[in-house]
């Protein structure tokens, strides 16, 4: 039975991090020019990285797969960050967020983790105001901020406009400088393909120049990923197509674990779905449940002419409207976290109170917030998400629509829950290394200090987290008796071979010359994903989403069509067709680690297991554990599963209740 060491230090909880510094290992300034580092991505989590660790003296290669330095993921995100300031007066401190966000994530996480996510979170609003981050402000000129689900204090930090792109600048900013200085050599326009290993270590990586289709070499004392999550093998989303899972797979097939792969998150405020597409928008932010309010008609027979187009929403008056998230959970109301928001949608939809043609949409509406706080203020916290809602759907969410009684009505927005983020991903342990040595992971790229549902801000707090104030330091502890290591070559025989598989797969992938686009076939997975492996899951609906993966993964090695030549420069169906490989892979990955887990919690939802209100019922007795899935050296082979099981000092460990 292999065992696994997650390094978390000795000692209460809130003295581990403390601790890990004050004995960590050290790399003094000159060693440091001695010692390259890769990094691949570059989002939150990759840009701060990148630049934190050339600002120390490190030598950074740096790739993204865009034309410059920018994010592929879910850190489009618009409404904010969350960090534990206190700004508010309103109750805030280290503990409850920490303590917020294990009980957001179903008590699935590591409580070292967690605590230490928490307390640097502070560190990071300082980093971005110091960048020139334009968080919002209030009249006295102090930061504002405003709630998200699962939390009932303000420590959300936001910018106008999308907050994401805004600390991104902050981040690039800093990227920048380092590369002028000569710190980190950027490369655009790359995408790693595999992981090269010497004597069991990571020590560099096979990347395709995306303009060429060359495969290059790159050596390295270290690999961190930074590279996203998988939540595009949906094939929801409208958005953030480029983002994958190649270079996680590539990494679990070189024997990093896939840890928890089935928690991926359903975010309840997205654009429904229209015609046969389903677009996932990550501009429908979290932050519109602060004003905006959750509701489904009362009547059936309301729900049904909605249905039909035989009236509107705003045609509906107060009293006949079902507030279901007010009634269901008084205390949190509209801000109860993603999972159980989605979840309460799905239920009122399946029970025929869906808004829209195809019954799968709930409204959110600001009418009371427009009545109480005028026009102006609404559209100064929203007026972008009202203009791209209006955009997409012909329909102004702030515009006067009727009134009745002497109410007055504004059209409402109409949102469905769709995959958002993944908090599985590659295994790591305290100091983000993964199972392979010398491969680190950050960001969604790991498994994710969120446990088995993240709390929205949440994302942005740990990619900034992982790469300004974890990685840095803890990275020193594994380079620190690499010193004397000299620079690996780049053409010896690893790189060379593993450049040469690149190449025979892209050969064979070629090779197939079948009937079918990599599209349509990513298209059938996502399908099969949502239908079977979506917001609700059954042993049967599981084991048939096996059934049908398996059958789609031999459809793809037979029946595939990629277009063009391998010799005629760059191939973009043929780099899609790499990524819909893995996709399969994850698919699978998602399915079976959803199937061994006989319990509900957070975005693992298993319809055999909810309590008689339909909450996610959890079996602390038997799952209380990190699932890590080992590959076992070719694709067909099933996974085997190792249990890291998890020890709570800190938090009790309880049912969660939004109720009260």
């Amino acid at each position: 039975m292999v065992e696994i060491n997650s390094k978390i230090p000795e000692g209460p909880v809130a003295e581990k991090w403390t601790n890990y510094k004050a004995h960590q290992k050290l790399v003094n300034p000159a060693n440091k020019r001695k010692l390259d580092i890769i990094v691949v991505g570059t989002g939150l989590a990759g840009a701060s990285a990148a630049s934190t660790l050339a600002e120390m003296g490190f030598n950074i290669l740096n790739f993204c797969i865009q034309d410059s330095p920018r994010r592929a993921h879910s850190i489009a995100a618009q409404g904010g960050i969350n960090a534990a300031k206190n700004y508010q007066n309103d109750g805030d401190s280290v503990y409850r967020l920490f303590y917020d966000t294990v009980k957001g994530g179903d008590y699935r996480a590591r409580e070292a983790n967690v605590y230490r996510l928490a307390e640097v979170s502070a560190n990071i609003i300082d980093q971005c105001v110091a960048q020139g981050v334009p968080f919002a402000r209030e009249y006295g000129g102090l930061l504002a901020n405003r709630s998200f689900g699962g939390a009932q204090v303000s420590r959300t930090f936001y910018a106008k406009g999308q907050t994401g792109q805004q600390l991104l600048l902050g981040a690039y900013s800093s990227l920048n400088r380092q590369i002028k200085a000569g710190k980190v050599k950027s490369f655009n326009r790359y995408e790693m393909h595999d992981i090269v290993m010497i004597d069991g270590r990571a020590r560099g990586i096979i990347a395709k120049n995306l303009v060429t289709g060359k495969f290059e070499r790159f050596a390295a004392h270290a690999v961190v990923l930074a590279t996203g999550g998988y939540g595009n093998t949906y094939f929801l989303s409208t958005n953030a197509m480029g983002c994958n899972c190649s270079a996680a797979i590539a990494a679990y097939r070189k024997g990093a674990y896939m840890a928890n792969p089935s928690y991926v998150q359903i975010h309840p405020t997205c654009i429904p779905v229209h015609g046969d597409k389903q677009s996932k928008l990550t501009l429908m932010s979290e932050s519109l449940r602060n004003d905006g309010r959750i509701w489904v008609p009362k009547n059936i027979e309301d729900a049904k002419k909605l249905q039909r187009g035989e009236i509107k929403g705003s045609d509906i008056p107060e009293e006949n409207r079902d507030y279901y998230l007010e009634r269901r959970y008084p205390a949190f109301g509209n801000l109860v976290p993603r999972d159980v928001a989605s979840r309460a949608a799905k239920e009122r939809c399946d029970k025929g109170y869906g808004v829209n043609n195809t019954g799968l949409a709930v409204f959110l509406d600001f009418s009371e917030a427009i009545n109480r706080l005028g026009i102006d203020v609404v559209r100064q916290r929203y007026g972008n998400l009202f203009d791209m809602y209006e955009e997409i759907t012909d329909v102004n969410p702030g515009e006067f629509a009727k009134e009745i009684n002497g109410v007055k009505y504004y059209n409402p927005m109409m949102i469905f829950p769709a995959i958002h983020y993944t908090m599985g991903g590659l295994w790591v342990d305290y100091e983000l290394q993964t199972s392979v040595k010398g491969l680190f992971a950050i960001g969604e790229c790991n498994f994710s200090d969120h446990g088995a549902n993240r709390l929205g801000a949440s994302a942005l707090m740990q990619g900034l987290a992982d790469g300004y104030f974890v990685l840095p330091y803890t990275i020193q502890n594994y380079l620190s008796d690499q010193i004397t290591v000299p620079r690996f070559n780049p053409d010896s025989k690893e790189f060379m071979d593993a450049q040469a598989k690149c190449e025979a797969d892209q050969k064979a992938l070629m090779d197939i010359r079948g009937k079918r686009s990599v599209d349509s076939i990513h298209k059938e997975l996502g399908h099969i994903m949502w239908e079977y492996v979506g917001m609700g899951r059954t042993k049967e609906s599981l084991e048939l989403a096996l059934k049908k993966l398996k059958d789609l993964r031999k459809e793809f090695e037979t029946n595939l069509f990629i277009p063009g030549k391998i010799d005629e420069g760059m191939n973009i169906e043929l780099d899609k067709a790499f990524h819909l490989k893995d996709f399969i892979i994850m698919g699978e990955l998602i399915a079976s680690d959803a199937l061994s887990r006989n319990e509900s919690c957070g975005g693992h939802f298993r319809e055999e297991y909810q309590t008689e209100e339909g909450e996610a019922k959890r079996d602390d007795e038997n799952f209380f554990y990190v699932g890590c899935w080992n590959y076992q050296g070719n694709d067909e082979k099933a996974p085997e599963l190792i249990k890291e099981p998890l020890t709570y000092e800190a938090i009790k460990v309880q049912t969660r209740n939004y109720k009260s």
